[in-house]
């Protein structure tokens, strides 16, 4: 959580000084609900971040310096510099790349964990997020609908933070409770606190758990804000000012820091000194990607990113 929070203050950063091409879309506030989405996840198991999920990436083992390689366009990163910020990821390992279009992660995720089944892999599961005005979209509706019928390992979180970019839960559905919409697929709900990390991480072993277990897909539900705008070119004005001090509007980072306090894990000074060892780590991975150049147009073969040899460095051979 506080090397996602160091990395992503530095991307504002560098957004604001105008080293960053393209949008810069943060998840403070939801650190605590994107790292216990990703920490219980293992080797096989299939990962699909969304756009705030960069504690989550980190937590399946994304590396700041690919976060930075990716930023600033290095031909070094996973995507090679060449498509969005946001869009990395090493398919072959289940880290699937971000698709932007709302709710198109559900099916995908959905999709990997079908074609996993017809191999014969056993105990893979898969966890996507998406945010409350995702759920309003046919693909969510799809994807989910295939994944209960098939009876599914996958687990949807979704953070509720209150907003679809700037329209409210209230002009954005009407049942009562996003829970609601778990019984009406017929998958089992959890409910709980974004903005409480030993909540989260509760919530989400319960659900990873009872997916590997065999017990079909899972829906979890977190409550929280978002601390920021939908992305940085958004100053955020239309949120009510009565939820920023209200328990939704907590930062999960102070609110971590007090568990920890309190059950004698960890003291102001350790907090404070692992907070300079990520913004350290933040300070080296930037330095490094921003030496590193930029795809070369005169010596490659351009051509989309889907093409077999440029994925995970691939060489292709056996295709061609």
């Amino acid at each position: 959580m506080l090397l996602a929070r160091a990395t992503e203050d530095k991307l504002a950063s560098l957004y604001r000084a105008g080293m960053i091409k393209g949008g810069v879309f943060l998840g403070k506030g939801q650190e605590a609900l994107s790292t216990a989405s990703a920490i219980f996840l293992r080797k096989g198991d299939i990962f699909g971040p969304l756009i705030r999920d960069q504690a989550g990436r980190l937590a399946f083992g994304d590396t700041v310096l690919d976060t930075f390689r990716t930023y600033l366009g290095s031909a070094q990163g996973p995507m090679r510099g060449r498509d969005g910020n946001i869009h990395r990821g090493r398919p072959r390992e289940g880290y699937y790349a971000m698709i932007s279009h709302l709710g198109a992660m559900v099916p995908v995720v959905a999709g990997g964990l079908y074609a996993r089944r017809l191999r014969g892999e056993t105990g893979v599961v898969g966890v996507t997020s998406i945010g409350d005005g995702g759920t309003s979209t046919g693909a969510f509706h799809e994807g989910i609908n295939l994944a209960a019928v098939e009876r599914l390992p996958l687990v949807v979180v979704i953070a509720n933070n209150q907003y679809a970019y700037s329209t409210p839960n209230n002009r954005q559905f009407a049942c009562g409770d996003l829970l609601d919409k778990a019984a009406g697929y017929g998958i089992a709900g959890y409910k709980c606190d974004g903005t409480d990390p030993a909540a989260c991480l509760e919530t989400l072993h319960m659900a990873v758990q009872s997916a590997r277990e065999g017990n079909g897909p899972q829906m979890v539900v977190a409550t929280l804000l978002r601390l920021v705008g939908h992305g940085e070119h958004d100053d955020a004005g239309y949120v009510d000012a009565s939820l920023r001090k209200a328990n939704v509007g907590r930062d999960c980072l102070e609110v971590g820091a007090n568990q920890l306090a309190e059950n004698g894990l960890a003291r102001p000074e350790d907090i404070a000194a692992w907070t300079k060892e990520a913004q350290a780590e933040v300070e080296a991975a930037l330095n490094k990607a921003q030496r590193e150049k930029g795809p070369d147009p005169s010596a490659e073969e351009w051509c989309a990113i889907s093409t077999a040899r440029l994925i995970d460095g691939h060489s292709g051979a056996e295709e061609e």
